[in-house]
């Protein structure tokens, strides 16, 4: 038999503006520009362009409010006549007037020549250096190297631009063009291309990067004919896996870090950065990369409806139909730019929030300065979900005078202990790798005894999890660690 019943329940729904708000920040900077074209290009009650000159209302004081009524078709037209509604939001990093002035990183499209020139410009290198940069970037191939003589470089700056330079200024320059992205870039030859990649890799800890820059460095010729043998010799060990791993990741480098366009005639996606931090003695500066999303406002043609609307016949049905479509492209146009605005200060305050926990890694770049740190940290330092710091973090980059990081790279998975604590997977690793350093290396732990140890030490960590944080610290498996 059935039977009828109420119940009451609370649901949370999103409106339109917060569904809009929450795609809008997972969306990097790379992409932003072509979601607000696809705005433009849906809704004509926006526009890019310069800010206005404040429309005056027409109105006197001493005017009657025009007549209204209960009717829910009603629209209420002071509410699109302030000038908050078409003065323009012009949207900035963080209010700061300089940042139009200042050379933003260049959207997806950009070609390898463009890319270099954006991070050439963020160096702030003496009139005199950034010349000899802009000529060695010029000089760049697009496959990535530069092979033209440096001499023949110091004589074109002298014919061409009449700057006297030599040939160790010229180099002094090349040099940080090197540590530029991607890897490898402005090698003069494959072996310094191979070399700069492996630099860029070596941490001090990894064996594999150490033999493989000393196999590139000292046993060229020998590593180009494939003469194993001799680089044994060379290196003086008689172990073929040391030298087979080594060469396992040097074939796994980039032989053409330019790369460039491939078949379709597309080119190549390049990492844009969401923020740029600068350290000005001392102090951090923390702006956005807007200059990749265009000056949007609310279109003056459209305010302009709502005022002939506003002295015209109320009664006329196609006309208050009319207005009526106009209102619902103009509350979009309005959703869209606070929207915009709402993700702007989102990311400026989480990445705030990032650098203010990180701060001594971000002051000089020292990885071992990095403390452990969960998405649950920065959620509760700006008062706001988790989710929403995720999804800054998901698809987001900082540039910083030591290089480009993702967000991600500042975060560390959460271990849950027999209390519930979370902990960072980084204190995790340094523990694997503490068990390990203290092994038995006649009989070195499995990735089961690891999980056991690890269990009874109050970490709740699956064996599959010890063995992914072990590869990541470059830790061989316990057969391969065993010592006669």
């Amino acid at each position: 038999m059935q039977k009828l019943g109420l119940s009451q329940n609370l649901q949370q729904k999103l409106s339109p503006q917060q569904i809009q708000f929450i795609k809008l920040l997972q969306v990097p900077t790379a992409e932003l520009e072509s979601r607000i074209e696809e705005e433009l290009e849906i809704n004509p009650a926006l526009e890019e362009g310069e800010e206005q000159e404040k429309i005056e209302d027409e109105n006197s004081p001493d005017e009657e409010p025009a007549e209204t009524s209960n009717s829910e078709e009603d629209i209420d037209i002071k509410d699109y006549l302030s000038e908050d509604d078409y003065g323009g939001y012009k949207m900035q990093g963080d209010g700061n007037e300089d940042e139009d002035d200042r050379e933003m990183p260049i959207p997806m499209s950009s070609s390898l020549h463009e890319q270099l020139m954006s991070q050439l410009d963020f160096l702030g290198l003496p009139e005199r250096e950034y010349a000899v940069g802009k000529q060695l970037v010029g000089s760049i191939e697009s496959d990535g190297y530069i092979r033209r003589d440096l001499e023949a470089i110091v004589n074109d700056m002298a014919f061409s631009q009449g700057i006297e330079t030599n040939l160790e200024e010229v180099e002094a320059v090349l040099k940080k063009i090197q540590t530029f992205d991607p890897a490898g870039i402005a090698a003069r030859n494959l072996q310094e291309c191979l070399l700069l990649q492996l630099e860029r890799m070596d941490n001090g800890h990894d064996i594999d990067v150490a033999v493989a820059k000393k196999i590139i460095a000292e046993c060229y010729d020998e590593f180009t004919k494939k003469h194993y043998q001799k680089i044994q010799k060379k290196l003086d060990t008689e172990d073929e896996e040391f030298v087979r791993d080594a060469m396992e990741l040097i074939v796994k480098l980039n032989p053409k870090p330019g790369g460039g366009t491939n078949a379709g005639g597309a080119k190549n996606q390049y990492i844009i950065p969401d923020f740029i931090l600068t350290n000005n003695n001392g102090k951090l500066d923390l702006t956005l990369n807007s200059r990749n999303a265009p000056e949007l406002r609310i279109s003056r043609s459209y305010t302009d409806m709502f005022k002939a609307y506003d002295k015209g016949n109320k009664k006329d049905k196609k006309l208050k139909e009319a207005v009526t479509f106009v209102k619902q492209k103009l509350d979009a146009a309005k959703w869209f730019i606070d929207a915009i605005k709402q993700r702007q200060q989102t990311l400026l305050r989480t990445m705030k929030a990032i650098i203010d926990f990180q701060y001594d890694f971000f002051l000089e770049g020292d990885e071992t300065k990095l403390k452990p740190m969960i998405l649950k940290d920065i959620a509760t330092m700006i008062n706001m979900d988790i989710s929403t710091v995720s999804r800054v973090a998901s698809s987001k980059a900082i540039q910083t005078d030591f290089g480009i990081f993702p967000l991600k790279y500042f975060f560390s998975e959460g271990i849950s202990t027999e209390s519930g604590e979370e902990v960072s997977s980084r204190e995790v690793k340094q523990i694997i790798k503490d068990i390990i350093e203290s092994e038995d290396k006649n009989h070195p732990f499995s990735d089961d005894k690891l999980e056991t140890i690890l269990n009874e030490k109050g970490y709740n960590i699956a064996r599959r999890t010890v063995a992914k944080y072990r590869e990541q610290l470059n830790i061989p498996v316990a057969r391969l660690r065993k010592e006669l």
